[in-house]
């Protein structure tokens, strides 16, 4: 099974696949350009712009995520020592019977047997790793289901605020190739997030 580090960095990438694009279409339908403005120079978003968020940022920034992605590490370190033990001492039981075959310590019955025991500790181990690496692909799709949740419900009512036509999440130059700097509203929704993370942390442990 993969090592936890590299379990853990699909996250981001994964990401793309759970969060999608939030849309929020304004009340009125109102669309206007996003790009082109009257002066040169890098102008907040309005009311019925199409604005993204940076979800890269949003994931590594964002308090929430790094206390889940926190949580989540530290089961599927303990999974994984736990799926490592088990088969070093597989391992060290194959050896052993290896070794006492090739010196002759046992009948040819006994060894059948102890083979034969050896293959079924063998399939019970490769049932069990499979168990917790399922259980390591639900922690992470948990955690992913809570972020999304998480931004998706805070967006909503932001954008109620601001009734953006739509509001776009952003990673790795798609689908937001370039735009305006102004329409990248990153930087609030993210202090919004953490504000609102904290405060409903504080709240929890009062």
């Amino acid at each position: 099974m993969k090592q936890a580090s590299l379990i853990l960095s699909i996250i981001a990438i994964a990401a793309v696949a759970v969060f999608g694009t939030l849309s929020l279409t304004h009340k009125d339908g109102k669309v206007s350009s996003t790009v082109s403005r009257n002066d040169s120079t890098a102008v907040s978003a309005v009311k019925g712009d199409i604005v993204y968020i940076q979800l890269d940022r949003i994931l590594q920034e964002y308090d929430m995520a790094n206390d889940l992605r926190s949580v989540v590490e530290t089961k599927v370190q303990n999974i994984q020592a736990e799926v490592d033990r088990r088969g070093k001492k597989l391992e060290n039981d194959v050896n052993d019977f290896q070794e006492k075959l090739n010196k002759g310590l046992m009948t040819r019955s006994v060894a059948e047997v102890q083979g034969q025991k050896l293959q079924q500790q063998e399939a019970e181990f490769n049932n069990f790793a499979n168990q917790k690496n399922n259980e390591i692909i639900e922690e992470q799709t948990v955690m992913m289901n809570q972020l999304a949740d998480a931004i998706k419900t805070y967006l909503d009512k932001y954008n109620e605020e601001k009734q953006y036509a739509m509001i776009l999440t952003n990673q790795g130059g798609a689908p937001v190739i370039t735009g305006d700097p102004g329409l990248d509203i990153t930087d609030e929704v993210l202090a919004g997030l953490n504000e609102e993370y904290v405060k409903n942390k504080n709240k929890k442990n009062n």
